[in-house]
């Protein structure tokens, strides 16, 4: 939730955010996997004395089609019991829907981790360091035709 708060809060220090496993809509977490559990910390939207101070930095609640917000990697697990996969794909849907650029991967397999084995978690993580490159040194990742 740290890096998607920083997002929509201030996208312009980040050249790049690397979102992985995201609980980012604070409006439904309660309702989804193990997001009931959490109210003790994050507070119960359902209240609205706690909706009203949850609203503030609800990442998903927060995008604005006003702003321009770096070209996000958000990835996921389908089978993360812990933070639904919904969250990431909502978050991309909507910046989908708000032309903004990003990129999405989601693993089939795996928890909440992300991955199942560590050949998925080293493919994931050379995933993770192409889009830094790519984001951050354009000069090296736009030189090599490959």
């Amino acid at each position: 939730m740290l890096l998607g708060v920083a997002l929509t809060q201030r996208p312009d220090l980040f050249a790049a955010l690397d979102i992985g496993v995201p609980l980012l809509d604070m409006k439904r977490y309660n309702q989804l996997l193990a997001g009931a559990s959490w109210m003790g910390e994050y507070g119960n939207p359902d209240v609205p004395e706690d909706w009203e101070f949850i609203k503030r930095y609800s990442p998903y609640q927060n995008l604005d089609e006003g702003r321009e917000y770096p070209q996000v990697l958000f990835y996921t697990s389908t089978l993360d019991d812990r933070v639904h996969p919904g969250h990431a794909r909502k978050m991309a849907a909507k910046m989908e829907d708000m032309d903004q650029k990003f990129f999405y991967y989601e693993n089939i397999e795996g928890g909440h981790g992300g991955t199942a084995n560590q050949d998925q978690l080293a493919a994931r993580t050379a995933l993770e360091y192409a889009y830094f490159v790519r984001m951050l040194m354009p000069s090296v990742w736009d030189s090599n035709p490959e």
